[in-house]
């Protein structure tokens, strides 16, 4: 795949302008999410993770596995290795829930601390932002197209996600599928990149039409199987139906603010008095906290090293993950 320092040396520029890049290597990155995970487990134990019985001041979850599943959330929402999936498998690695109560809860912190993850596209990408909202109100042609084009994509992600979300929930949140999925996202990615498919020219923002952005936004709808990605989905598939890389990644993280702000915004209005009854207010916002400044490092880190690399390294990634997860499953771990 051509990495995106072969890409024209304008959108480079615009690149640094919005987000002082800030290298940091692909085992650093991901080891950090392991280590912290096993960290946790050898202070508090499963069995001190989580208090599912709640208690007299709404203690449930630890500030440590708050910050820890934080932290989670960040560095994996915009790459392309699914946070769903991590945040599961972290989930049952910790011994996180056991009664309804808890279950319910946990799955909803998981998707409320999406907002850490929102927050920080609004914050790098405050810029384009304000040109979608300029566009809007009638100021800029190419905001308008953006606008419209982001509110198409999340139209047929929505409808079908009302449709196929109880049987996503029944059948596919489990250890064994989102290994399943970690594995053959992983192959997808290598295969493409020796493809080349991914290096193909494309157009930018501006000429982007309604065809397009609803068939990004159809495929967005199988990351829904957790472990999938919605970021692999919308990168691949824009690049597919005929953006740019660079087109494909940043409109990725702008179609993610919408989503990922409708799923959060519907998961708090059922269960978010739930959530606070079962694990207060503190922890909840301790991890939102963690997940915002994660996300600036992890898209950050993604922009830098797209700009001189492929997304190999995530292929690689997630078959190592996928296979390791197998493993404990086999071996009982999990």
């Amino acid at each position: 795949m051509t990495p995106m320092g072969h890409l024209p040396h304008s959108w480079r520029m615009r690149s640094s302008d919005q987000m002082s890049s800030q290298r940091l290597s692909p085992p650093a990155l991901f080891a950090l999410v392991g280590a912290l995970v096993l960290l946790i487990v050898a202070v508090d134990g499963p069995a001190g993770a989580v208090d599912a019985t709640g208690g007299s001041d709404a203690i449930g979850l630890s500030a440590f596995a708050a910050i820890v599943l934080g932290l989670v959330e960040g560095l994996t929402e915009y790459l392309p290795v699914s946070s769903t999936g991590h945040l599961l498998v972290a989930q049952e690695i910790l011994g996180l829930g056991g009664t309804e109560e808890a279950d319910l809860a946990l799955e909803t912190y998981a998707i409320c601390i999406q907002a850490g993850a929102i927050l920080a596209v609004v914050f790098l990408y405050w810029g384009r932002i304000r040109q979608m909202i300029d566009g809007v109100l009638g100021r800029s042609d190419e905001g308008r197209t953006v606008a419209m084009a982001v509110i198409v994509a999340f139209i047929p992600t929505a409808i079908i996600g009302l449709f196929i979300q109880g049987f996503v929930r029944d059948h596919l949140f489990g250890v064994g599928p989102i290994a399943a999925a970690w594995l053959v996202g992983g192959l997808g990615i290598l295969g493409l990149t020796r493809a080349r498919v991914l290096e193909r020219a494309g157009i930018e923002f501006d000429a982007i039409t309604t065809r397009q952005a609803l068939a990004i936004g159809g495929l967005q709808a199988i990351s829904m199987w957790p472990g999938v990605s919605r970021s692999l989905t919308t990168i691949v598939a824009g690049v597919l139906v005929g953006l740019s890389l660079r087109a494909a990644v940043e409109f990725s993280f702008l179609l993610g603010l919408i989503t990922l702000s409708a799923a959060t915004a519907y998961e708090g209005l059922r269960h978010g008095s739930g959530l606070i009854d079962t694990f207060g207010v503190a922890t909840p916002l301790l991890g939102l906290a963690v997940a915002f400044v994660s996300a600036v490092i992890a898209v950050r880190w993604m922009v830098s090293w797209l700009e001189q690399r492929s997304l190999n390294v995530f292929g690689y990634y997630r078959i190592a993950v996928g296979l390791a997860t197998f493993a404990a499953l086999g071996a009982g771990w999990l």
